[in-house]
């Protein structure tokens, strides 16, 4: 699982089994993991949470996600 802002700084999460936790689970990202991808992290236009590889996509899989409070702290 990842996320990227504005299509270029991506980052994946830890848990390669994240996708088949049953219950509802947290992801915290610390916004200096997005440091090096040279994205204005002031001016962010997209966010996109995606399942597997960003770059190498593969169809397939069932099952439903929910996404919810998608917050910035400081």
């Amino acid at each position: 699982m990842f996320v990227a802002l504005d299509g270029n700084a991506v980052v994946y999460n830890d848990d390669h089994a994240v996708t088949q936790i049953a219950i509802w689970t947290e992801w915290v990202i610390d916004l200096s993991a997005f440091g090096g991808f040279g994205v204005d992290l002031t001016n962010v236009n997209t966010i996109t949470i995606g399942v597997g590889t960003k770059n190498s996509p593969e169809a397939g899989g069932t099952g439903k996600m929910y996404f919810d409070d998608i917050r910035l702290y400081r």
